[in-house]
């Protein structure tokens, strides 16, 4: 029996897997997975801002998955493409047949020097849990320090991660200026973006709205201003220095370094994909998610590597999968956005909605819209009990 691998338990490799068993796949399936967990990566900034515990986005993987399916909790170190092993820290070589590789992202630092040593980054829930622990420890500092600098928190890009972390953060400015007994208006917030345009992917209307609620909320924004530098207690943008005790990084991610340390022809970890999400030469391999890059044939441009896209590439993959241990050829991948939907704390918001017409939304409605994405994520990736104990 053919033995297909899935790495990464995150969006793309639990759809991955849960698609396999319901094609109802000839093979023995393995999932590999870091933790014994999945945790929804879109709401790591929640985590971080402390809106939300690690519980109450994160549930226990063999739970969620298939009896059918063989749960490996280990770290991949590489992958021998030429004798198809998945290379584990742990476990030694797995052998497979198919593989599909979902391994996620890690944090870009685009070789700025300081950015490791200085600043903060979350990409799982270990680091996310080490950005709320700083916060709640700099902040509380201040009443012995009286150092200005533990009040002020700067956010280094203004994509989806940076502007959803300034939202959660003005959400909880009034708590933790109670719980410290801080000055009012004391928390000073600052995000630095090197692009002119924040949110370029949502409607001018929308974009501006969301800009227009950070500020109004006491966040200065700086757009199309390029760190250059970041040190200890400050970043350096341009001519402009901001000195905080806080200084968190969201400015892009690339694919896991195990692309580049398998030998894959790659650009920040990801690697352009077959249009049926295959590898050029490794028919058997595919890669989807963040460490897979795919031109849209109506732009040219690639996709941006969202967990709407990975769960789409996830199912595409698995009906692949499915076909080539059947003997059938393979389909190429289709995407149709249904929307996007960007949060500006627990309960605001603006979203586009691409179903049963077109939708521009802003404001308290969507963070109803956002709480219904997430609730189907876990409904679709889990089940009905880990959806229920999260709200």
């Amino acid at each position: 029996m053919a033995t297909i691998a899935v790495l990464g338990g995150g969006y793309a490799g639990l759809r991955t897997v849960k698609r396999l068993v319901r094609e109802k796949v000839n093979a023995h399936i393995v999932l590999v997975n870091k933790y014994p967990y999945h945790y929804e990566s879109t709401q790591l900034h929640e985590v971080a801002a402390g809106t939300k515990k690690p519980s109450d986005i994160t549930f226990d993987i063999r739970e969620a998955v298939s009896d059918e399916v063989d749960v490996v909790i280990d770290t991949v170190a590489s992958i021998d493409r030429a004798n198809k092993k998945v290379l584990l820290e742990k476990s030694g070589p797995l052998s497979y047949d198919y593989l599909v590789n979902a391994l996620g992202f890690e944090t870009e630092t685009f070789g700025i020097k300081g950015v490791e040593e200085n600043s903060l980054s979350f990409y799982d829930i270990d680091s996310a849990v080490a950005v709320h622990e700083h916060l709640e420890k700099t902040l509380a500092n201040y009443a012995t320090s009286h150092d200005e600098n533990d009040l002020h928190i700067v956010v280094c890009g203004a994509g989806f991660t940076g502007i959803e972390l300034l939202g959660e953060l003005v959400h909880q400015i009034p708590a933790w200026t109670q719980k410290y007994a801080l000055p009012e208006g004391g928390i000073k917030l600052y995000c630095i973006e090197a692009g002119k345009k924040i949110l370029p992917m949502l409607p001018e209307e929308l974009s501006k709205w969301a800009v227009d609620y950070l500020t109004e909320h006491g966040v200065e924004m700086h757009s199309g201003t390029a760190i250059t530098q970041v040190n200890p207690g400050s970043v350096m943008g341009g001519d402009l220095e901001f000195r905080a005790n806080t200084i968190i990084w969201t400015t892009g991610v690339r694919g896991s370094h195990v692309i580049c340390d398998s030998g894959y022809d790659q650009k920040r970890n990801r690697v352009i994909v077959k249009d049926d999400l295959s590898v050029e030469g490794q028919p058997e391999e595919f890669l989807i998610g963040d460490v897979s890059a795919l031109p849209d044939p109506a732009s040219g441009r690639l996709y941006p590597t969202t967990a709407q896209i990975a769960i789409a590439q996830a199912d595409a993959a698995a009906v692949n999968v499915a076909a080539l241990v059947a003997g059938n050829p393979t389909k190429p991948f289709v995407f149709k956005s249904v929307g996007t939907v960007c949060s500006l704390g627990p309960h605001c918001g603006v979203a586009t909605i691409d179903m049963f017409g077109h939708w521009k939304l802003k404001g308290h409605k969507v963070g109803l819209v956002k709480k219904l994405v997430n609730d189907r994520s876990v409904l679709e990736l889990a089940h009905v009990k880990e959806m229920l104990a999260s709200n």
